[in-house]
């Protein structure tokens, strides 16, 4: 049975969540990479956080699949604009390949019925690229830019602040020049969980998440001068060791600044798109709100 999503479903939703990406990690690990771990306790607050947000806002986008056994597998989704978003989607390993995660994807689409643009971000796993492609979705591959920031590289930054609630119209603004779409309602959740930063300048303006830890979460700019100079913050401000992920080749400003921090380049997952011709730029996503 597939069912709308309940606010108590959310604990177990983020467990199975955790053990079904730990299956795909592993499944997907490459020769030297360290050995995947179940997503920890602190992330996993975020998670739950996030995802009751979600069924606030979006109540229709959210749905559960259940047997005998209990939940065997979700699909969590938000409409923003004229935008559709896959937030999260998971079916617990041993029910894979018995039609549920196409019931499920099938009710979250629904959702976005009336949008013009759909966008997800996936992973590697080559049954969740065929259950997307048969949806409609192009592919898009993704970088990570991982290692130890090289300090001595990063310029004197200037012209950035600290963000806060009064800049909401400011990062819709963005929103629309880099990404099609408005966050609208998750930049409040974005800004209680994160650190915002912003730049608003006569030639650009920009706003960058970082997380507790000072990790980049999301970043958009309406132009390439003013999202390096947010990216370059972010780094100086954040921890030694860092990873910047979801970069598409649409933002090769990210992996110049990335490169000159001295930070290792490869390959991770695709942001899949429906109804866009490209990846938006210059904008770095959050995996889940994109």
């Amino acid at each position: 049975m597939v069912r709308p999503m309940r606010p108590d479903d959310v604990a177990t939703a983020e467990r199975l969540s955790a053990e079904a990406f730990l299956d795909v990690d592993r499944r997907m690990l490459r020769a030297g990479d360290p050995e995947p771990a179940l997503r920890p306790a602190t992330r996993a607050g975020d998670w739950r956080s996030r995802t009751e947000h979600l069924l606030r806002t979006d109540p229709g986008g959210c749905w559960v699949a259940e047997g005998e056994t209990g939940m065997l597998g979700f699909a969590t989704s938000l409409v923003r604009e004229t935008t559709w978003v896959l937030a999260t989607f998971a079916v617990r390993p041993e029910h894979q390949g018995q039609g549920l995660g196409r019931a499920l994807l099938g009710a979250a689409l629904h959702h976005g019925r009336g949008c013009l643009h759909g966008m997800l971000a996936a992973s590697d796993d080559p049954r969740a690229v065929r259950t997307y492609a048969a949806a409609g979705f192009s592919f898009h591959p993704q970088m990570t830019l991982e290692g130890t920031v090289d300090r001595s590289v990063i310029p004197v930054v200037s012209k950035v602040r600290e963000g806060s609630a009064g800049d909401t119209e400011l990062l819709d603004s963005v929103d629309r020049r880099a990404r099609g779409a408005a966050h609208g309602p998750d930049h409040a959740w974005m800004q209680d969980a994160w650190r915002l930063i912003v730049s608003d300048t006569s030639t650009g303006s920009g706003y960058a998440y970082l997380s507790g830890g000072g990790r980049l979460e999301l970043l958009a700019a309406t132009n390439r001068r003013t999202a390096t100079r947010m990216l370059w913050a972010a780094l100086a401000d954040g921890p030694a060791t860092t990873a910047v992920r979801h970069v598409t080749a649409a933002n090769a400003w990210a992996v110049e600044v990335g490169l000159a921090a001295r930070l290792a380049l490869r390959t991770e997952g695709y942001l899949a798109l429906r109804g866009v011709p490209r990846p938006p730029a210059p904008y770095v996503h959050h995996g889940a709100l994109l």
